[in-house]
């Protein structure tokens, strides 16, 4: 295997240099060297994020932020360790969540509705009901808080994971699901040797949107403001809230750079080793001439003692693969058709109760806590918020589908997009507030038109994401039979290409809907220093509810925001999902 820049370059460079002479240790013992570094650094950072993250609650009033440069280094690590913690969070929920909504038709119905619904609510609203009892758990320490603030970029990065896998494993091929048939593989084999390694592509590729998507609420998540209660912990997001409280353009170009760097180091030792590793599970009879690659996957591959270290973790894993959970019987019982209808009917009627509870408890909210004029104008602002959202999704569409097409089926090139594109997708658009005010306020522009673009600036960047994913996981075989029958202009991208990325833009553009109605929390209200602009919507209703801590119009405005996801999804989203797990599938 070819080695990269460190291994084929640096290596080297030392030996010329004097360094390796003629009775010098080994190539390979610098190989061990230097993973051994990374793996020990790796450690000392986890054990000094939790030490910091357990200190006493007081220690934030003796420690106020500061937007003195010198604390960036620390508040960079603080922060990239919350959203480290949270993206191993949300893989374990994708895992579960996901694997039960698409083995099960009848848990599916109900955990598909749910997710909309966990997608729908904005941060603010995790935020505002959740703090409280997250200190509440761990009174007295700072953990209570690192929590809250970790549950809320979970609840950023978690539903893009689950649905991409959701839609993975909706479409397995057919071939591979008899080949599992053939070697009896149980349910826990066929998952672990075969559906998630199809689903491990486009996973990957989320989870690093998922990562880049949590940068775009840290400013929320780590300045926290929930009626008279105001809590900063230390982070890049409460430095970017101060420095915008402060109109320091200096202090926010800081931000922006450490950012960069911290963007570039996970890519690096993170993503690109992954997505160099997700390669050999392409669904393809023919190898890619163009592999990805990783200068860290490379190392740690030519590193002995790194081998040794995992070595139990891979004894682990081959035993644990053994397992024959969830066996299959030889011979299945089969229901007869009354036995099936009346197992259906019961299941809908437990439904319909459960719905009709839920409306029950809405109705009796409704009439005792908000007026019937307040729902009225909710449900005005969230049409115009829709409006927003579907605009602006066919507009990221139209310009950036054949752009991921063109990037994914293009290896080399993905691996010069990748950091560029993460970066973009992290950039949060509160950085973006003060031009926004600033060409506002010149121009004489409308809010309710030019506030828009933040909406999308985060979101946008699933639908690249997954594009790109559904590009670099298209079989080779079929792009060379496409190849070879001239399968040229229009007709390659009607037949051949768009097909086979369609269920990756579909989950792109679900994520996508789902993340601009939560971008309009904070994107419909902008503000620098004390001049601010708001846009007419659902947003900027429940941004103002939140900092007022009034919790039935919270209530009332993220329970609409819920609604108009649910029945955009069922109606339109869904059913696509529907085509393409029956006819746009490798077979």
């Amino acid at each position: 295997m070819q080695f990269t820049a460190i291994s084929e370059r640096f290596v080297p460079r030392i030996a010329t240099s004097g360094l390796i002479g003629k009775h010098a240790l080994p190539r390979h013992i610098w190989f061990d060297v230097l993973a051994f570094s990374i793996v020990i650094s790796f450690l000392v950072f986890i054990s000094w994020g939790m030490t910091e993250m357990t200190a006493p609650i007081g220690k934030l009033e003796q420690s106020p932020i500061s937007l003195d440069t010198a604390n960036l280094p620390a508040y960079a690590m603080r922060t990239t360790l919350r959203m480290l913690i949270a993206v191993v969070a949300s893989l374990v929920f994708t895992l579960i969540y996901a694997t039960l909504a698409a083995k099960s038709r009848k848990a599916g119905q109900i955990l598909i509705p749910i997710l909309d619904i966990l997608q729908s609510v904005p941060v603010l609203g995790y935020i505002s009901f959740t703090v409280t009892g997250f200190i509440a758990l761990f009174p007295g320490s700072m953990m209570g808080v690192e929590c809250a603030a970790i549950f809320a970029i979970f609840t950023a990065q978690a539903w893009n994971m689950t649905f991409s896998l959701y839609q993975s494993l909706l479409t397995i091929p057919n071939d591979m699901n008899e080949v599992a048939f053939v070697f009896k593989l149980s349910g826990w084999q066929k998952f672990w040797k075969m559906e998630l390694p199809y689903a491990m592509p486009g996973l990957i590729w989320n989870t690093m949107m998922s990562m880049s998507g949590g940068w775009f609420f840290v400013v929320a998540s780590e300045a926290i403001t929930v009626g008279n209660q105001h809590i900063t912990l230390p982070g890049i997001g409460s430095y970017i809230s101060l420095a915008i409280e402060q109109k320091d353009m200096a202090a926010i170009g800081w931000a922006i750079l450490t950012m960069t760097i911290v963007i570039l180091l996970y890519d690096q030792f993170l993503f690109r080793p992954l997505v160099a590793w997700s390669d050999k599970f392409r669904y393809e009879l023919t190898a890619s001439q163009d592999a990805p690659h990783s200068w860290v996957l490379s190392l740690f591959r030519k590193s002995r003692i790194v081998r040794k270290l995992f070595k139990p973790i891979r004894w682990l894993s081959h035993i644990i693969l053994r397992i024959r959970l969830f066996k299959t019987k030889a011979v299945p019982r089969h229901f007869t058709l009354s036995e099936v209808k009346l197992f259906d009917y019961l299941w809908y009627a437990l439904l319909a109760l459960a719905g009709l509870i839920a409306f029950r408890h809405i109705a009796v909210f409704l009439m005792t806590s908000v007026e019937w004029s307040d729902t009225v104008h909710v449900a005005f602002l969230a049409t115009m918020t829709m409006l927003r959202v579907i605009v602006l999704i066919i507009i990221a569409s139209l310009i950036w589908v054949p752009l991921g097409i063109y990037i994914g089926l293009r290896p080399r090139l993905a691996e010069l997009i990748q950091p560029l594109a993460q970066f973009l997708a992290a950039f949060p658009a509160n950085l973006l507030f003060p031009v926004a005010v600033v060409v506002i306020s010149r121009y004489s522009l409308n809010p309710n038109i030019w506030l828009s673009p933040l909406m999308i600036l985060g979101t946008q960047w699933y639908i690249l994401f997954n594009v790109i994913a559904g590009a670099s996981a298209f079989p080779n075989d079929l792009r060379e039979v496409a190849r070879n029958f001239r399968v040229k202009g229009w007709l390659w991208w009607r037949k051949v290409i768009m097909p086979g990325i369609f269920p990756y833009f579909l989950t792109g553009a679900i994520t996508a809907s789902g993340g601009a109605w939560n971008a309009s929390i904070v994107s419909e209200v902008v503000s620098w220093g004390d001049q601010s602009y708001e846009a007419v919507g659902l947003g900027a209703y429940i941004a103002k509810e939140t900092a007022a801590g009034d919790f039935a119009h919270i209530v009332l405005g993220v329970g609409m925001m819920s609604l108009m996801v649910v029945l955009f999804n069922k109606y339109f989203w869904r059913p696509l999902y529907k085509v393409a797990a029956r006819k746009l599938r490798f077979d």
